[in-house]
């Protein structure tokens, strides 16, 4: 049996050895939280229970009577199959000590967290990779808003503030191969190549980032620096400045290619359109990378739940700010930001759950000093050397 499930029954069991401990763990914790179905229709009948006004709920420690315990489980049973008295029996003898129930409430809620967090980065990363294939973003964005709302209501459940915090280590990227996304971004830059007026209707929202391919990076780059000059814009201009930049030198790009993609004659069309294409591809790609990087974290055990949080957000960053651009892109304005939250007092269940990490000790009254002797408050003269 692993730790998560020994803190499952730990709680339970002090639930039902102190029933009062369900005030300090209803604000914060709930039902869902607990990772067996049993644990969840037992935690869930006593706070139904208890809202019902049951005798044994205000029960104090040493005096719960029987019934406590055995309408539990019966309310219990109507949720899910196989919780027994005996098995309610024996959750109490898994509790070390009931007064602890919040310090076993925390390591609920921890689990928890890199569970949840673990299935919803899994889901947008699903849903990202269906995107893909049917070239749309709808469902990759409203994978990324739950999950972030997600992270959002966690933190402060756990009692922190849902703030960005970079990983200590940073997760090298996927490897990707995607050809209808490389056509889309050579159709791109051929539009922006025979017609390089066009870069004004991108270079707002389109960053060289977004391209796929190194070698594509590239050659925006050295179309948006050729247009900010004001210098001509032909193949043989942009292959020249390819090599400024050492592209040819590095094996990114080859001087055959440049020509070909670069190839005026090689598409007709919007350069706007294709730029579209192009980030919406981006927002896709970044939403599965981001995505892949949370559920590393989440299935990283020892990673304590406020830092997962913090950097989970920290890892969706690139991609609210695709997300972004992408909006200016389909609008042609920025997306109106959210007003911070006014600041204000924290509940009690976030209190609780920040004082089960941290128990501070108790203040005592200070000891007065004893007075000084006078001999010893002189300062002692130095032996001589």
């Amino acid at each position: 049996m692993n730790p998560l499930q020994r803190a499952e029954q730990a709680v339970l069991g002090a639930v039902f050895l102190d029933p009062g401990q369900l005030e300090r763990l209803s604000p914060w914790l709930r039902p869902e939280h607990f990772h067996r179905p049993a644990h969840q229709a037992l935690f869930a009948s006593a706070l139904t229970l208890r809202d019902r006004g049951h005798p044994g709920s205000t029960a104090a420690l040493g005096a719960v009577p029987v019934s406590w315990v055995a309408d539990t489980v019966t309310e219990a049973g109507t949720r899910t199959r196989g919780v027994t008295a005996s098995y309610a029996h024996q959750l109490v003898g898994a509790c070390p000590r009931p007064e602890h129930a919040v310090v076993y409430g925390r390591m609920v809620l921890e689990g928890a967290i890199h569970r949840t967090v673990a299935e919803h980065a899994v889901r947008l990363h699903q849903a990202a990779r269906a995107d893909t294939v049917r070239g749309n973003t709808e469902e990759t964005l409203v994978r990324a808003n739950a999950l972030a709302g997600l992270l959002t209501d966690l933190a402060r459940r756990w009692g922190a503030s849902p703030r960005p915090v970079p990983p200590m280590t940073q997760h090298e990227p996927a490897s990707r191969a995607t050809a209808v996304v490389d056509a889309d971004e050579e159709f791109l830059l051929a539009c922006l190549t025979a017609r390089p007026d066009q870069l004004d209707a991108v270079v707002g929202w389109l960053r060289p980032s977004d391209f796929g391919g190194p070698g594509h990076q590239q050659l925006y780059r050295a179309l948006g620096a050729l247009h900010h000059r004001g210098e001509p814009v032909d193949q043989l201009t942009v292959l020249w400045e390819v090599q400024r930049r050492g592209a040819l030198t590095n094996g990114v790009l080859d001087a055959e290619r440049v020509l070909t993609v670069c190839d005026p004659l090689a598409v007709a069309g919007a350069a706007e359109h294709f730029g579209e294409q192009v980030l919406r591809a981006a927002l896709v790609r970044t939403a599965a990378e981001s995505a892949r990087q949370i559920r590393v974290l989440a299935e990283d055990a020892a990673l304590p739940a406020g830092r997962l949080i913090g950097h989970a957000l920290h890892v969706l960053g690139p991609l609210d700010e695709v997300r972004q651009r992408w909006h200016t892109a389909r609008t042609g304005s920025a997306p109106d930001k959210p007003s911070p939250p006014a600041p204000g007092r924290s509940s009690p269940g976030r209190a609780e759950a920040a004082r089960a990490r941290s128990c501070p000790r108790r203040n005592s009254a200070p000891t007065p000093a004893a007075p000084i002797p006078a001999a010893a408050s002189r300062t002692p003269r130095r032996s001589p050397l």
